[in-house]
């Protein structure tokens, strides 16, 4: 699946393992498709016209934070020297984790996000997955990207 949309907000409250994650609007979530899975997912990820990064994508209610609202939230495997408010983020979704599933603490749930990062960076090494970085998705052109960026 490959979502190309605006972040419209940035969700400082849930400031996890030192990374902020870049949420899409509740209009993208909406529009996702009726079929796809609550959980946690694996794939590529690039901001405007920039490199493209490993990333994992919860999609769900996040019970832990007791949302009343299916999100999707979306963790960029990469240190961003500035932020990207406003900018498009470009996401190709290649494979799912797990379910989504509560937890009865916080250091339950880091260590949950620290698995699945780990377990995604293993899975998107193979042949399939990596094809997938250099997809034309990815290559957006100056006229559609916000900012400069």
């Amino acid at each position: 699946m490959n979502i190309r949309k605006e972040k419209k907000k940035r969700n400082c409250s849930r400031i996890v393992l030192s990374r902020l994650l870049a949420n899409f609007p509740e209009q993208v979530v909406d529009n996702l498709p009726a079929d796809i899975s609550t959980g946690i997912y694996y794939g590529w990820a690039s901001v405007g016209s920039g490199d493209v990064h490993k990333m994992v994508v919860s999609i769900g209610w996040n019970p832990y934070y007791k949302n009343t609202k299916k999100s999707m939230e979306t963790h960029i495997m990469h240190t961003f020297k500035e932020d990207f408010y406003g900018e498009i983020l470009n996401v190709a979704i290649v494979g799912y984790l797990r379910p989504e599933k509560n937890f009865d603490s916080l250091e339950s749930l880091i260590s949950a996000i620290q698995g699945d990062i780990e377990e995604a960076k293993k899975r998107l090494e193979l042949p399939e997955h990596l094809k997938v970085k250099e997809d034309n998705f990815f290559q957006v052109s100056k006229s559609k990207i916000m900012n400069g960026h």
